[in-house]
């Protein structure tokens, strides 16, 4: 698995809560008293069984989890020190390339080294249980293989998206390519995915709970790389002050390893000439988390990348007879999306265009259509339905390890779990088909989003998935931003990146490639870094 597990477009944070048991009700009651802290089955089926039966809900705590004691107290480090910590901080960054455009600067996010700032971080490392770290690291080359197999299963993603597609416009554009790729008996024998699965693990259940599978413009494996490296560097100098020690944040190759699967897709592309394509929104001030893949692709693989946007693909491209894409002069072997994944980046029928022209070619896509559908909120809900992961996979300890991730997820169609949701919308959270932080529904506002989609009609229903909220640890941490740090309780989220790369039958990479800690305030409910939500961590395994 590369490094393995010894080494969070981003993406929108949704806080899914499932118990790891329960128990059966000790006496009969009228009414469901749904605990925030404790209410879930694994199995979506058996939660809506759960929630009809009126029955209480109670799950049990690890041991194991109980002892742990903080790492370390915030409150007992004075402002000297830590205003030290931040002023070695701000340099490693700035030596380093831990850096964003800064958006004051008109131009920070077209022309590279123009308004530079360093990216917002947290000072120190996360403690992060190691049982439930390795059993991220673990499932990471299953669902890379999920990913494939649903891929390839073009009815059951159609089937899956029909109802969103008359909801979702954005969803039934995607769609569309989709059918058209279908029809004309398109393949993909080269299939290229960098993902990264999110989670969280509850505090009061200790599960771990994958938030969502996003398999496209999978963020930050250049930057989350530095962060590790910051604070590892951070703790070889303060490490006896801090009573922490460096070797205990993991080692993180998520730079190189992308990096190297891009290298040899490229490679079974067979054309020596070709470059890969990175496709950028026009204003792209996380630029650098980008410029460090081509910076490992042409100093350790000597393979050129240009970057695009989808207009300029749409401007400057053109699929010869032979499928191959040809864009400003120049073959395509790979299409790097680092776009695509909001209705924002697509504002003129340019962009559709090049879309279509991208799926139409020969080219190595990362992602392509099938697998961009795959990774939608629908999708998710769909696989996490008893008796479907069969469908796809064989290996039952395989799908049993899958399922101990999954959480309550629920289409709209479901009267029962609607009506818990508008008593009980605190402990529910409400999804769109998006990705890139900012679009989920929280609180009050589900409550008010399902009134409405009851009295506009069920069709409005399939653009959502309603989903069950988690409550992971609250700890007080140093978040850094604008070279200033706050004190502040926070929350964090884990990202597994994988890497998967396959040539028609044969398996070439499959493995777990580096990882990402999101960190925010705990009020704040959406998780995005570039958003504008979070800062970027590491974990320090306990």
């Amino acid at each position: 698995m590369g490094s393995g597990c010894s080494s969070l477009s981003y993406s929108s944070s949704t806080f899914i809560v499932t118990a790891s048991s329960i128990s059966s009700p000790s006496s009969s009651s009228s009414s469901l008293k749904l605990n925030p802290r404790s209410f879930l089955s694994h199995s979506p089926r058996n939660l809506s069984t759960q929630l009809r039966n009126q029955a209480p809900l109670r799950c049990g705590r690890s041991l194991e989890m109980e002892s742990q004691k903080p790492m370390f107290d915030v409150e007992k480090f004075d402002d000297e020190f830590v205003q030290k910590l931040v002023y070695d901080a701000l340099v490693w960054s700035s030596l380093h390339g831990l850096v964003v455009g800064d958006k004051t600067y008109q131009k920070s996010g077209k022309v590279p080294g123009v308004g530079m700032m360093h990216a917002p971080i947290a000072l120190l490392p996360t403690p992060f249980p190691e049982i439930y770290w390795k059993q991220a690291c673990e499932v990471a080359p299953i669902f890379n293989e999920l990913v494939d197999r649903v891929s390839l299963d073009g009815k059951f993603i159609q089937d899956s998206l029909s109802r969103t597609k008359k909801a979702d416009i954005f969803t039934s554009r995607l769609l569309d390519i989709h059918s058209k790729m279908l029809e004309s008996n398109k393949t993909e024998d080269i299939r290229l995915g960098l993902h990264r699965s999110d989670y969280m693990l509850d505090e009061e259940t200790k599960s771990l709970l994958q938030i969502e599978m996003n398999t496209i413009s999978s963020s930050f494996s250049g930057l989350g790389r530095l962060v590790s490296e910051l604070h590892q560097s951070l703790l070889r100098s303060y490490g006896d002050h801090l009573g922490l020690c460096s070797e205990r944040v993991p080692r993180n190759a998520s730079t190189s390893q992308f990096a190297d699967a891009m290298a040899k897709a490229w490679l079974e592309y067979n054309n020596p000439r070709a470059v890969v394509m990175v496709v950028v929104q026009p204003e792209e001030r996380n630029m650098y988390d980008q410029h460090w893949q081509s910076s490992v692709l042409r100093e350790k693989h000597n393979i050129v990348t240009i970057r695009k946007t989808l207009a300029e693909v749409e401007n400057e491209g053109r699929v010869q007879e032979d499928g191959t894409l040809i864009v400003g002069g120049q073959a395509v072997a790979v299409v790097y999306f680092r776009s695509g994944y909001s209705p924002t980046d697509y504002p003129s029928e340019s962009e559709w265009n090049a879309r279509l022209l991208i799926e139409q070619s020969s080219a190595v896509k990362c992602p392509s259509i099938a697998y961009h559908l795959t990774g939608t909120k629908k999708i998710q809900q769909e696989l996490a339905k008893p008796g479907v992961l069969e469908r796809f996979l064989d290996n039952k300890e395989d799908i049993a390890k899958l399922r101990k991730c999954f959480a309550g997820l629920w289409s709209l169609d479901d009267p029962e779990i609607i009506k818990k949701a508008i008593e009980k919308p605190e402990l529910f959270v409400m999804k769109p088909q998006r990705e890139g932080g900012g679009n989920n529904i929280y609180g009050d506002d589900v409550k008010e989003n399902l009134l409405r989609l009851q009295k506009e009609g069920e069709e409005e229903n399939a653009a959502y998935t309603l989903m069950q909220r988690i409550f992971p640890k609250v700890s007080n941490m140093f978040l850094v931003r604008e070279g200033v740090y706050h004190k502040d309780q926070a929350i964090s989220e884990l990202g597994i990146y994988g890497a998967y790369l396959r040539n028609k039958e044969r398996v070439i990479i499959n493995e777990q490639s580096g990882y990402l800690m999101r960190t925010k305030v705990s009020s704040s409910n959406e998780g995005g870094v570039a958003a504008g939500f979070a800062v970027l961590d590491s974990i320090y395994l306990n």
